[in-house]
């Protein structure tokens, strides 16, 4: 080693207990975060392709039976997770009557259109149960972020302290004396922050990217909802067909 460069391991190790405590622990919330992000990197980005694919096969179908068969098969996709829940609820309402037109004035329009309250209660439950699979373990990093740098900066005036306690017992304050214990004690604080800051650029990431996943269910729901109205409206006797982007403007 060239004589001034920093040996990071050979101050770990002369550090006092206390900071080599506050080491492992910034040790432990820093691989247990970088998991989280690789986890989270990988369902996340996997939900956008897998919805994006979902939502194109949605609008090019005419029957919502066919889309129901390609749901099943991406299991990474939120939007084909709620079509299922809704496609599912649906099909019980048809099957029930409640959505074929009745041959009496008091259950016309008015009772089949109330009786696609279940479908949207289903829908919302499915993209509540959603958002919180999504944000999951995600509150762990930003209490990485927030708590990690005063874990590290507790080890700094720890070990601060021990420093000035040796000068004390030594009698000297030289910069010999002082340097080396002060050099040690910054080793906590910088690998608090070099946890605390991966950490909070990821949760914002992922909350960014959950937020826009959360806006295409609720729309998706939306347009799921009005199709169903649609259909209804129009007194047709079987299960509605989507239509394509160009047919809903």
């Amino acid at each position: 080693m060239i004589p001034g460069d920093l040996d990071i391991i050979h101050m770990v190790r002369n550090a006092g207990l206390m900071v080599q405590m506050v080491l492992l622990l910034l040790l432990f919330f820093s691989i247990t975060s970088w998991a989280i992000i690789l986890i989270k990197y990988r369902y996340i980005r996997k939900a956008y392709r897998e919805s994006a694919f979902f939502t194109d096969i949605f609008w090019e179908s005419r029957d919502l039976a066919v889309a129901f068969k390609e749901a099943e098969e991406l299991h990474g996709s939120p939007v084909a997770r709620i079509f299922r829940i809704g496609y599912v609820e649906l099909k019980k309402l048809s099957q029930s009557g409640t959505l074929n037109p009745s041959v009496q004035e008091a259950a016309t329009l008015g009772g089949r259109l109330g009786g696609t309250d279940n479908v949207k209660r289903s829908l919302n439950r499915a993209i509540n149960t959603e958002v919180t699979r999504m944000t999951q373990m995600i509150p762990f990093l930003a209490t990485t972020g927030n708590t990690t740098p005063f874990i590290g900066l507790f080890g700094t005036v720890w070990g601060i302290m021990n420093s000035f306690h040796g000068i004390g017992q030594k009698g000297s304050a030289s910069l010999a004396v002082v340097a080396p214990g002060i050099s040690e004690a910054l080793v906590a604080t910088a690998a608090g922050l070099a946890v605390a800051i991966p950490a909070v650029i990821a949760f914002n990431y992922f909350m960014q990217k959950i937020k826009v996943i959360e806006s295409e269910l609720e729309s998706f729901s939306a347009d799921f909802l009005n199709i169903i109205e649609r259909d209804i409206r129009v007194d047709s006797p079987s299960l509605p067909v989507p239509l394509s982007r160009e047919e809903r403007f």
